[in-house]
């Protein structure tokens, strides 16, 4: 083997390769292409006390990645805090586009909506200012069932397999739900960490894995994204 290909192989790791600062800031030097709206969105969430709540740059260009694969028109959002992953899926959507976005906190949208209209996607986003087990059920209830593309599910973990359950009739076979948050900054896997919140998102991994309805993949990006495909129907 030559030295130049026995150099390389030191670096071809079995294992996604942990990220420094320093190799963060490069990849996303390489990578990252994000608007001026997107940016001052991001600095303005920055300033709250609740601000880990928001996704990162990188991965709120991911899943825009993900909705123009899949060619999405119609995408659920549950948990829409300020807007950022709202705005970076309906930039992803075509113009005739939708997101049903889901929250129960009009003053983090309000700051949403200021930024989705300066971006110009105010009439692709439906915000629904209820619970998203009442706005989810409410869908069905209006025959709307396996009429989406898309799901992003980023709220209360407690509720998490009911929002997946629901997004799960929503979407399309073939669809695609992501579901974040689910490495929860490495806590859950730590067997001594029985926090709520913990044990809650620890149990909808075991049992996502399991789900023979969906394709999955857990993708170590943000605090964890776990991709689940809707399976379609003759696919075993």
């Amino acid at each position: 083997m030559p030295a130049s290909a026995r150099e390389g192989s030191k670096h071809m790791g079995k294992r996604t390769l942990p990220l420094t600062d320093t190799l963060y800031d490069y990849m996303l030097s390489v990578s990252l292409r994000d608007s001026p709206v997107e940016r001052e969105l991001r600095a303005e969430t920055d300033q709250l006390e609740l601000s880990a709540m928001q996704i990162s740059a990188d991965q709120a260009q991911f899943m825009a990645l993900l909705v123009k694969l899949i060619h999405a028109e119609r995408a659920l959002e549950i948990g829409t805090f300020t807007g950022y992953s709202t705005l970076a899926i309906a930039q992803a959507l075509p113009p005739e586009g939708q997101v049903i976005a889901c929250d129960i906190s009009d003053e983090w949208t309000a700051i949403a909506r200021r930024f989705w209209k300066r971006a110009g996607v105010s009439k692709k986003i439906d915000l629904r200012l209820a619970p998203a087990l009442v706005t989810l059920t409410d869908l069905l209830d209006e025959r709307q069932a396996e009429s989406f593309d898309f799901a992003f599910i980023d709220a209360d973990k407690q509720n998490q397999w009911g929002y997946f359950e629901l997004c799960l009739q929503l979407i399309r076979p073939g669809g695609l739900i992501a579901i974040d948050n689910v490495l929860w900054s490495g806590s859950v896997a730590d067997r001594r960490n029985h926090k709520d919140t913990t044990v809650a998102i620890r149990e909808f991994n075991e049992r996502i894995h399991r789900d023979e309805r969906v394709d999955i993949s857990l993708v170590p990006i943000g605090d964890g994204l776990t991709l689940a495909r809707k399976k379609v129907r003759k696919e075993k």
